[in-house]
């Protein structure tokens, strides 16, 4: 076991756990972490950093590791090393690392055929979950409109909810359905999120909008409906129906294997070797003189601005 190797966790979304999270258990295969409190003056030797806060910018004399599960790029003038869903080559200062990889239904699929019992045919027709309905392609709301015409979706997210409450157990949720529709924000290359897996989990036919290609190399394309394969939503929705009146070819859908023959199947293990690289030979590539030095002063400068304008519209509001 290498040398305690000290570490902190700053910008991450509400409800991280810092002393409990997969880029720890990851570290803890091949070195001993330890976490500083978030009240600790000393600087860590390691820093990971999302992009939910600026805190990191206050930080230059540690390694800084980027991490993010969404469609963002990783800014490597801010960071000496990033792990994203990007498909992109940055020698051994980056790591391809998507988001469902962490999530405990993603591991649970596998490449073998699956049964189906008959009953499962049966089932309503087609689930819906989103918290995000405006800042997304609209691609998600024109195909979930098209499917609502044909038959009603349950959609039971935070957003364009119809169902008088928010899902508390999405796989519960989704298995009550024949069909998911699991559209991503955006089509990027490489952006796959836990929205398939999810699905295919809950052992229901995902109708899936996002990076085809990218999909299809992690999971069997004969699972679930790629919606990128047909020109036109009506197209689509003549598959979809099909498939929804036809109960033995749905349910041979159904037994398909989730993930693709040569999926990858060492996630764990290549973020590991990554963070252990990092621990043991890694290095500072970005420098105060550089980009991150000139992105902190941009920030103090723009909210040195933003106080001084309130201040003055303020001041003029109280001498009318």
């Amino acid at each position: 076991m290498a040398n305690d190797i000290t570490v902190k966790f700053v910008d991450f979304w509400n409800g991280w756990n810092d002393t409990d999270n997969f880029l720890l258990d990851a570290l803890r295969q091949r070195c001993n972490p330890v976490v500083l409190p978030d009240d600790s003056p000393d600087e860590p030797q390691l820093l990971f950093f999302s992009f939910f806060g600026e805190e990191h910018l206050s930080h230059s004399g540690c390694i800084k590791i980027y991490y993010t599960g969404e469609n963002d790029v990783p800014n490597f003038n801010e960071c000496d090393y990033a792990i994203s869903f990007h498909d992109i080559s940055f020698g051994h200062r980056h790591l391809r690392y998507p988001l469902y990889a962490t999530y405990p239904e993603f591991r649970r699929l596998t490449a073998t055929p699956r049964d189906a019992a008959p009953e499962l045919a049966q089932r309503r027709f087609c689930s819906f979950l989103t918290s995000n309905a405006h800042n997304s392609h609209p691609m998600r709301q024109e195909l979930l409109k098209a499917l609502n015409d044909y038959k009603p979706v349950a959609s039971g997210g935070r957003a364009l909810n119809n169902i008088g409450s928010v899902v508390e157990d999405k796989e519960l949720f989704l298995s009550q359905y024949k069909f998911n529709l699991a559209i991503e924000n955006s089509r990027l290359s490489g952006y796959v999120t836990e929205k398939l897996p999810d699905a295919l989990a809950a052992h229901t036919v995902p109708i899936y909008w996002g990076d085809s290609a990218t999909a299809a190399a992690q999971f069997n394309s004969r699972a679930y409906i790629d919606a990128g394969d047909f020109a036109t939503p009506d197209t689509l929705l003549a598959a979809i129906a099909a498939l929804d009146a036809n109960p033995e070819a749905y349910l041979a859908m159904l037994r398909q294997p989730a993930l693709a023959a040569d999926a990858v199947a060492d996630w764990d293990e290549r973020l590991a070797a990554f963070l252990a690289a990092i621990a043991t030979n890694g290095r500072k590539h970005i420098a105060r003189y550089g980009g991150q030095n000139q992105l902190a002063t941009r920030h103090r400068q723009q909210a040195w601005l933003f106080r001084n304008r309130l201040l003055r519209a303020l001041a003029r509001r109280n001498t009318k």
